[in-house]
């Protein structure tokens, strides 16, 4: 049997916070202490009801943020975001965009990933403009991160894109670079 055999047949199930414990504890488990692997446990107070699988990606945004338009209105750092959405590839952060267009209102959105868009331009962005959403990968916004051009402190929500398979049927989480 063929691992996209199987992922065929099989129903997707929503994501839940202890999908992304188990990977932390796989992650980190073999180099950390008891202590640091007891550190790194997030509480179920952490996470937001994920997606059950009946809502688009506009109506899971309303639900889980309904405030978003106060949010949206007070937030006027530049250099950071308010909401952090991360998927697995450039194609996918496109898609999203595009189908949030009912949620996000008059906010502005960045897109955080690789694909014909150099960090540079991106960090000159970040610096020059106040942003509410940055759409990206985890390569990119964590090399982002690491040079200090995005701050993540003014960050509320940070939405895992957990459910989407690609055409290989891997989840963000199945690839070994994330």
């Amino acid at each position: 049997k063929k691992i996209s055999d199987v992922l065929q047949k099989s129903a997707p199930k929503p994501g839940v916070p202890a999908d992304l414990q188990n990977l932390l504890a796989q992650h980190f488990g073999e180099n950390r202490s008891v202590i640091e692997i007891e550190e790194l446990q997030l509480s179920d107070s952490c996470f937001l009801p994920a997606n059950d699988l009946t809502h688009s990606f506009s109506s899971y945004l309303k639900e889980i943020c309904p405030k978003w338009a106060k949010l949206r209105r007070n937030h006027k750092e530049q250099k950071s975001l308010v909401m952090l959405v991360l998927c697995s590839s450039a194609l996918r952060s496109l898609e999203l965009i595009k189908s949030m267009t009912a949620f996000k209102g008059d906010c502005r959105v960045i897109k955080l990933f690789a694909k014909h868009i150099k960090i540079k331009e991106q960090m000159n962005m970040l610096e020059k403009g106040v942003f509410h959403i940055g759409v990206g990968t985890p390569g990119r916004v964590k090399a982002l991160v690491e040079q200090d051009a995005l701050c993540l402190n003014s960050t509320k929500y940070m939405v895992l894109d957990w459910n989407w398979r690609d055409q290989k049927l891997r989840r963000m989480m199945d690839i070994p670079e994330v």
